[in-house]
């Protein structure tokens, strides 16, 4: 039987374009299917939802043909699940998955399902993402590499920063984690990764995206650059021999190929706001929002925040870095009071090291390369730690869980930023 604990610790892969109908016997479980299929990882899939439990599903396809999966609801020994699943089998076609949601913990109707040939057996109440993961897991074969996780990194400001977090989190998440990365640089006039990575690549991700009928590993693994054992790059060409105007889905097969081959993508997603960014980041499995700490990098961060929730509503928060904190003579606003205004944590402060920085822009090097035990370098790490969930990597310092125990302060800021907020 599914455990959603298990759900949690690992990536979901997105559920392939089949059909899936459901047959429930409750509105909750009815509801909760509708909701499923928002999720992002289910927006190749068709469903519908039905009510009458097995005996509307037995009479429904004895002149009809099977969806891919059929969902069925049983409350107990009276919807008579085992009797209900033998009359099934009469009408199903070849090759349909079955699974049953049902509302009794009993190991040997459990045994009595599966012998009948029924993929998984999900006891009520379900969350979402259990039904989802049973579902996903029905269209991956044993023994396949699992699906490689997506880190989205997009700044709510040009010049925030978002490249050099992303490319920094990249590097320690392949260094310091010893995972296999890919970081892709996804603003093709004016990527800076190849820059920042001291490569110069023959091609880019442009290759890719004009020309996705030539899409296939093959292509995708020529156009890698190698920056370290576990890193490489898909940069940017950075060039404007032609304008950059991009379909919904243009990113979409690159993203999967990358996935299948390597367990970590980050993404360094540009400033900007059009269908094809904002499917990306709703797609993603982990974002990271970069922030300064000031007014216009507070309210779009709310906005964004707003934006992304409504197509998120399975996922974690999206992580809020907070960037460049700390210029002498800047008002500021503080991490605590960043963090009050959004209702939401702030996950990292990045001080303002302009010298650091800029030296490694300049010869094209990470942070950690520059001064591998600086403070800095050890953010990132603990931001890669975090974002893989591993945080027993970290060091217990204070700078991380500051934003969380440090008292909220300003309450009247809020309330002025915010409207609506009242002052605590």
């Amino acid at each position: 039987m599914a455990d959603l604990s298990e759900t949690t610790e690992r990536t979901i892969a997105p559920v392939p374009r089949i059909t899936i109908q459901a047959f429930c016997e409750t509105s909750e479980t009815a509801a909760m299917i509708e909701g499923a299929a928002l999720d992002r990882r289910m927006q190749k899939a068709q469903v519908k939802v039905r009510m009458g439990g097995g005996a509307a599903a037995i009479e429904a396809y004895r002149h009809a043909p099977t969806p891919n999966v059929i969902v069925i609801e049983t409350q107990g020994v009276r919807s008579k699940p085992v009797e209900c699943l033998d009359a099934l089998a009469e009408v199903c076609d070849e090759g349909t998955r079955v699974l049953v949601i049902g509302h009794l913990n009993d190991v040997t109707l459990y045994r009595q399902l599966i012998q009948r040939g029924v993929s998984d057996y999900l006891m009520a109440p379900v969350e979402p993402l259990t039904l989802i993961a049973a579902i996903s897991d029905l269209f991956t074969a044993p023994g396949v590499k699992p699906v490689g996780r997506t880190v989205a990194v997009v700044g709510v400001k040009g010049g925030i920063g978002a490249s050099t977090v992303a490319h920094n989190f990249a590097w320690s998440v392949a260094r310091s984690q010893g995972v296999q990365t890919v970081i892709a640089d996804l603003d093709i006039a004016f990527g800076t990764a190849s820059l920042n990575f001291n490569q110069d690549p023959p091609q880019g991700i442009a290759e890719a995206v004009f020309a996705p009928e030539r899409l296939d590993s093959a292509l995708v693994e020529r156009l890698l650059s190698k920056c370290s054992d576990n890193l490489s790059l898909l940069s940017a060409p950075a060039s404007l021999d032609r304008t950059i105007d991009l379909s919904e889905p243009a990113f979409d097969a690159l993203i999967e190929y990358m996935r299948a081959s390597v367990p970590c993508v980050v993404l360094d997603v540009p400033h900007q706001w059009s269908a094809w960014s904002r499917r990306v980041l709703t797609a993603a499995d982990e974002i990271l929002i970069v922030a300064g700490p000031d007014l216009a990098c507070l309210r779009n961060t709310k906005n964004l925040l707003g934006a992304l929730k409504h197509g998120r509503p399975n996922d974690q928060a999206p992580r809020i870095v907070l960037n460049g904190v700390g210029v002498p003579k800047r008002p500021e606003i503080g991490a605590a009071e960043f963090a009050k205004a959004l209702e939401a944590p702030v996950a990292l402060t990045i001080p303002f090291e302009p010298a650091l920085f800029g030296t490694a822009a300049n010869n094209g090097q990470m942070i950690a390369e520059i001064q591998a035990g600086s403070k800095v370098a050890e953010l990132f790490n603990d931001l890669a730690a975090m974002t893989l969930g591993r945080p027993e990597n970290r060091r217990g310092r204070s700078s991380l869980l500051e934003p969380l125990l440090a008292k909220f302060a300003s309450a009247k800021f809020a309330s002025a930023v915010l409207p609506g907020r009242k002052a605590s």
